[in-house]
């Protein structure tokens, strides 16, 4: 199947987590926490480009699930790592923080780039450049009330909570409007984190999210 902008926005908003792995992981470990993401089921997930090696990371992920999990790259800050993430074969990429020209460059290449936005006028801007998916970044500063009350006037804007999020707030994130949620350490504790235990979270994680 083609992998267009809207489509892959679809996926991210029918599956509705993105499990985020940063930090020092072995090649294995990562598959592994792919086998275990697949089995709860979280059908995407993105590696930050700031992991040790996180293009040969993509590159092995989209190889072993890109048929059944959307593969991202987080932390994409600059057109050069936007292009060198989508080389090593990302679906879709994200960011901290909001940067026209990543947001030009992946509209071209036609692939969704999710940017890190949080104060209304950042949100303004991102959405007038055709950002169908924003980032709130960091959700934590605020939580589900900040988003409840951004989303009062824009109403019509895709946000993703990222920063903070577990399943003890992933349904209050879902009723103040969150279309999805980015979800790290809370989720993917690190490197010796036994695979029972992402998916017991991660179906934790599932459970709150369709609560709402």
């Amino acid at each position: 199947m083609t992998i267009t902008i809207s489509s892959t926005v679809a996926q991210l908003k029918e599956n509705g987590i993105i499990p985020i792995v940063r930090g020092d992981f072995s090649a294995q470990k990562v598959l592994e926490i792919g086998d275990a993401l697949l089995a709860s089921p979280v059908l995407a997930m993105e590696v930050t480009m700031n992991t040790p090696g996180a293009l040969d990371l993509i590159e092995m992920l989209r190889a072993r699930f890109g048929e059944h999990m959307l593969i991202g790259a987080g932390t994409v800050r600059t057109v050069a790592q936007f292009n060198d993430a989508v080389a090593a074969g990302a679906q879709f990429t994200l960011a901290p923080g909001f940067r026209p020209a990543v947001v030009e460059a992946a509209q071209t290449k036609e692939i969704l780039h999710i940017p890190g936005v949080f104060t209304p006028s950042e949100i303004e801007e991102a959405w007038a450049m055709g950002c169908p998916l924003l980032k709130l970044f960091p959700a934590d500063f605020g939580g589900p009330a900040y988003l409840k009350a951004v989303r009062a006037p824009l109403n019509d804007v895709a946000l993703v909570p990222t920063g903070g999020v577990s399943a003890d707030n992933a349904a209050a994130y879902a009723k103040a409007g969150a279309v999805a949620l980015g979800v790290g350490s809370c989720l993917i504790t690190g490197p010796n984190q036994p695979m029972n235990d992402l998916i017991t979270r991660a179906r934790a994680l599932r459970a709150a999210w369709e609560s709402r």
